[in-house]
């Protein structure tokens, strides 16, 4: 198995080198995990892609290249330039550093990366590792993850995510903000909101007096609804949510339709 590993944190992220220890584990000896990072941090990019300007790629060792672009990006510079030759059978995006469960699933670049690989055609997972009280400090705060990662993805891989005429299948994993042996077990679950806890801004002034405005996040340890992510990552699980990249309100259709037509 040839194994694309991207994520929005980073080339030299320490999630990423978990990701790339989850790969080699599920590549085997006979497989290849390669590796195209954005050069530079690009959280909160989701599915960007530098449609206006050109990028630079820089290999860094052989099958690790950094490329000046978000991870949608990365992910098109691995299937139609690096690896083209031999593209990658699956795609993983990670392991972020912090949860993006809820909300924080429409800002993610990490998320932008597994989507990618998807509408490339290609199976594709994005994991992010939960911070909380019991892991922040850690030693290792991907702990979960690192140990956990290798089997989920064997069993989403038996399951499968069929390509179809729509739009491809591909996986949000968020590993709970606890150490390896208190994850419960895994919850397929839908993808909740957390009331009340959106982005918002907060002014700040320069040294020399001018005014700049910070983009800030809201109490990332708020549940969200019953049978969804942030809720069972809160309680231990880990939370994974099947996705595609449709953006229709289909439970709308009919009702809008008798409306507008």
């Amino acid at each position: 198995m040839r194994i694309l590993i991207t994520n929005d944190d980073g080339i030299n992220a320490p999630g990423l080198e978990t990701l790339h220890a989850i790969a080699s584990e599920l590549a085997g000896g006979d497989g290849e995990v390669w590796t195209v990072a954005p050069a530079f941090e690009q959280s909160g990019v989701a599915h960007c892609i530098s449609y206006t300007r050109p990028m630079m790629v820089s290999e860094l060792a052989p099958r690790r290249f950094a490329a000046e672009g978000s991870p949608a990006d990365c992910v098109l510079v691995a299937i139609h330039d690096v690896m083209k030759d031999a593209p990658p059978d699956l795609v993983l995006s990670g392991v972020n550093r912090g949860n993006n469960s809820a909300e924080n699933a429409l800002y993610s670049g990490t998320l932008g990366g597994a989507m990618e690989g998807a509408l490339q055609g290609l199976p594709a997972v994005a994991m992010s590792q939960y911070y909380g009280p019991a892991n922040f400090r850690a030693e290792d705060p991907f702990e979960a993850a690192r140990y956990h990662g290798a089997a989920l993805l064997r069993r989403l891989l038996d399951f499968g995510s069929e390509p179809g005429p729509d739009y491809r299948l591909f996986y949000n994993v968020n590993f709970p903000p606890v150490p390896a042996a208190d994850v419960k077990g895994t919850r397929v679950v839908r993808q909740g909101r957390r009331d009340g806890t959106g982005f918002a801004v907060e002014p700040q002034l320069s040294p020399a007096g001018r005014r700049f405005l910070w983009i800030r996040g809201g109490d990332q340890q708020r549940p969200t609804g019953p049978d969804t992510d942030a809720t069972v990552n809160l309680d231990g699980w880990i939370s994974v949510t099947p996705m595609r990249a449709d953006l229709t309100a289909h439970d709308t259709i009919s009702t809008l339709g008798e409306l507008l037509e």
